[in-house]
């Protein structure tokens, strides 16, 4: 998967549990709860992950359920957010000098990135369960 190039100055990474599926972006960018922070070598180490995501077919029903936001370190706003369809192999990645080419993605899922990818953002639920009781499932 292509990131934008600000990528380079992230700092800290919020993996977030999108709340509504069916509308993640809001005015205020991703909707969802923060569930972790992660810094220094888990922010290298998720980027290199979604940079290893190769390409994929998509299919139609965008219901991501997790999503990024990356942080530098002086601005409270993120750089970039991406929203996650771990079920149709999409991607939108939102943010203020995200180029449109980079705005919708494919990814592969079942790669073995995508599949390390939503290990580690299933782990940041402690009991496996998003907020709310809802399952964390493949989205």
């Amino acid at each position: 998967m292509r990131l934008p190039a600000a990528h380079e100055q992230g700092e800290l990474l919020e993996v977030v549990r999108i709340a509504d599926p069916t509308g993640p972006f809001t005015s205020r960018g991703l909707a969802g709860e923060a569930v972790e922070v992660w810094a220094g070598d888990e922010v290298r180490e998720a980027l290199a992950l979604i940079r290893a995501l190769p390409d994929s077919a998509r299919y139609r029903c965008f219901v991501p359920g997790w999503g990024i936001r990356l942080y530098d370190a002086t601005d409270p706003d993120p750089l970039f957010e991406i929203a996650f369809c771990f079920r149709c192999n999409g991607a939108r990645v939102l943010g203020r000098d995200v180029p449109a080419e980079l705005r919708v993605q494919d990814f592969e899922a079942e790669s073995a990135a995508g599949r390390e990818l939503l290990r580690r953002f299933r782990a940041c639920v402690s009991d496996g369960r998003a907020p709310g009781g809802r399952g964390a499932g493949g989205r």
